[in-house]
């Protein structure tokens, strides 16, 4: 049985990849991996071997909110520690997240049931997300649909030049959209067997998401006020600022997933990984649509 399994996966190695029938290849080599796992046991989930990286992120996201409380407050060595704890979340979630790529793509642990559990994960983690921007709209709207009067009793407030909704904005808006477009073209593409046209689509998400996030900071730069400018200031960057942090995850998460399609670790039958960015990148485009209209819209 070893030896069968060390066979299917160097199968699905680059190096073998390397006739007309590399496509199918994988296909084939994916589905046998995944039959021989679901037959060495009595069940079809997958009981994950011990992990030290769990911890190792806890730890890590401990010492990057800690390090950000203490960079607010001005205490030394608080950036510092922020920093660390970001570089360590970014190692340990890239050291978990190869394990997981292993037991899927290399050792057939992802079957049906399994892949189900990780599409119901994923869309729990984005309600819990919607959640949280719900959060803060909530708090946007407590403000700007009864100003009060140290505001001036009106929204945005005294002293505030709001941005133009139809400058920047409105080619963010057209950016993120079409990049939803392109993200689903090869979704589409994936499950068709269109390698190349996924690659393509895959490639025209990044690149729109960089120009997106680029154009936000210059947007940043030239707004006439910051954070500390009062409920307005710091409703609009912490609404728009998490927002893009999310941007920034899913483009790197696309990314990856693109990069895993270019060396043939996703097939038309066997690519979860994928269809979870491409649903994180439509719950921010649907995000990006309520905070155009609401913030640059309607709350100017």
């Amino acid at each position: 049985m070893l030896q069968f399994l060390q066979r299917a996966t160097a199968q699905l190695s680059p190096v073998a990849l390397s006739s007309s029938s590399e496509l199918q290849r994988a296909e084939e080599a994916s589905a046998a991996l995944a039959d021989a796992a679901t037959n060495q046991q009595a069940h079809p989930y997958h009981m994950v071997d011990p992990s030290p990286w769990p911890l190792l992120v806890s730890f890590a996201l401990l010492t990057t909110t800690s390090g950000c409380v203490q960079w607010f407050h001005g205490t030394t060595g608080g950036l510092t520690n922020l920093y660390l704890g970001l570089l360590t979340t970014a190692l340990g979630m890239a050291l978990w997240f190869s394990d997981v790529i292993t037991e899927g793509t290399f050792q057939g642990n992802h079957t049906i049931k399994v892949v189900a559990s990780l599409n119901l994960g994923m869309v729990l983690f984005i309600i819990s997300e919607a959640l949280f921007f719900v959060s803060i709209f909530w708090a946007y709207f407590h403000s700007a649909l009864a100003p009060t009067v140290e505001l001036g009793a009106t929204w945005p407030p005294v002293g505030i030049q709001s941005l133009d909704a139809f400058a920047i904005p409105l080619l963010n808006t057209i950016l993120l959209l079409s990049s939803g477009a392109a993200v689903t073209y090869a979704h589409h593409a994936v499950v068709a067997k269109g390698r190349q046209a996924a690659l393509e689509g895959l490639l025209v998400t990044v690149v729109l998401a960089i120009v997106f996030t680029a154009l936000q900071g210059v947007e940043y730069m030239d707004a006439g006020f910051t954070f500390a400018d009062g409920v307005y200031g710091s409703t609009f960057f912490f609404a728009t600022g998490f927002h893009g942090f999310h941007v920034a995850i899913g483009t790197v998460f696309i990314a990856i997933g693109g990069i895993r399609l270019y060396y043939y670790h996703l097939t038309s039958q066997h690519h979860v990984g994928l269809e979870s960015a491409i649903l994180y990148w439509h719950f921010v485009d649907v995000v990006w649509l309520f905070l155009y209209i609401s913030v640059y819209i309607w709350g100017a």
